[in-house]
């Protein structure tokens, strides 16, 4: 199974649109906040499965601010991060993503992608594919291949 995850395109959609035709097929797209308003649009680009929170920028929305979903045998908790001041480090996400029986918590809105590993928990941030922040500012995203053994790798990816 393929997963593509993506975060804070903010109305952005060209660099997505150039990710989805470089890694299809994909089995299900994971939007972790601030498509601000082009949930549908997003949900018909891809194709496949989406998956989507809100973020802090989707004002008025209807998405939910937070999931928990299975994605094979990962129990994965899906939040925007701001509620949990991911700006500053990401130890009130560990806790409250533990605190839902979660192997797997994933943010965004810091536009800086991030793959952790360790406290029974893997965090990840795939930064912005369309606003990045990080040293050298290239959109990124995070590809997420579950094995024939069910076991979850992750790669940090660049346009």
């Amino acid at each position: 199974m393929r997963v593509l995850i993506v975060s804070d395109t903010h109305r952005k959609h060209e660099n997505l649109k150039e990710v989805l035709e470089r890694v299809s097929p994909v089995q299900l797209l994971i939007h972790l906040g601030d498509a601000e308003g082009y949930e549908d649009y997003i949900g018909e680009l891809c194709g496949c499965p989406l998956e989507i929170v809100s973020g802090n920028n989707d004002f008025f929305s209807l998405l939910p601010r937070e999931k928990v979903i299975m994605v094979g045998k990962y129990r994965v908790f899906l939040t925007h991060g701001h509620y949990y001041y991911v700006g500053s480090g990401v130890e009130d996400l560990k806790k409250e993503a533990k605190a839902r029986g979660a192997d797997i918590a994933m943010f965004g809105h810091t536009h800086m992608p991030m793959i952790e590993y360790g406290d029974h928990i893997i965090v990840l941030n795939p930064g912005s594919i369309s606003y990045p922040r990080q040293e050298g500012r290239r959109p990124s995203y995070i590809l997420m291949d579950i094995d024939k053994k069910g076991v979850a790798h992750f790669e940090i990816e660049y346009l």
